[in-house]
């Protein structure tokens, strides 16, 4: 059972919106709340359709999709963010996971990567189409010794599996799951759950 998802959708080209919403239309747990054709039109409304993610292309005219991101994120509660682009270049992936994006689609993607990628940043997982993936692997550079279990876990949060999801599979508690993190996380010198998400993202995956 799907918990239900608010969808908020950003693009300044109308056939694009009118695709989305038809493509998403079918998917009963997805309810689209609004969309706007501009940065400036999105942040106006953002507050009265309450979202619980956007669905918005990187290229737009006014404010890119990038510098929105960032604006949104930037709120005490922000919604969960996943680009659509025409780009698979690893730099603009790159900066949207910096900026703290849950996923990065490309426009040609098939309706069902796109569900997907709604699916995983909805419950707090990392969602990435296969083409910009293998662009971003190809640069992976060799990480420091891991346990085979942390190995495991890293793998897992690159596919954008929640600590829940990982502790099943696993056969581990949840509790266990945030140790292994924790610990992954002192190995590597890393801060925050987000700079984690985006190292296993690039440097775990199909090579």
């Amino acid at each position: 059972m799907h918990q239900p998802v608010r969808l908020f959708l950003v693009d300044d080209h109308p056939l694009v919106r009118d695709g989305l919403r038809a493509r998403l239309a079918s998917v009963p747990w997805i309810t689209v709340v609004g969309e706007a054709g501009s940065a400036a039109e999105a942040l106006a409304q953002l507050d009265a359709a309450a979202p619980d993610l956007l669905l918005m292309d990187v290229g737009m005219k006014d404010m890119n999709g990038l510098e929105l991101a960032a604006r949104v994120l930037q709120r005490a509660q922000p919604p969960h963010i996943v680009m659509l682009s025409m780009y698979d270049n690893p730099e603009y992936v790159q900066q949207a996971l910096q900026l703290g994006a849950r996923g990065y689609v490309l426009k040609d993607a098939p309706a069902a990567e796109i569900v997907a990628a709604i699916e995983a940043a909805a419950a707090g997982g990392t969602f990435l189409s296969p083409a910009v993936s293998r662009k971003l692997f190809r640069r992976a550079e060799p990480r420091p010794l891991l346990t085979p279990r942390e190995s495991e876990i890293l793998a897992a949060l690159g596919r954008g599996e929640p600590s829940k999801q990982i502790a099943r599979t696993l056969g581990l508690s949840v509790r266990t799951v945030e140790a292994h993190r924790q610990s992954i996380k002192r190995r590597l010198g890393i801060d925050s759950l987000a700079e984690l998400i985006r190292y296993a993202v690039e440097h775990t995956g199909p090579k």
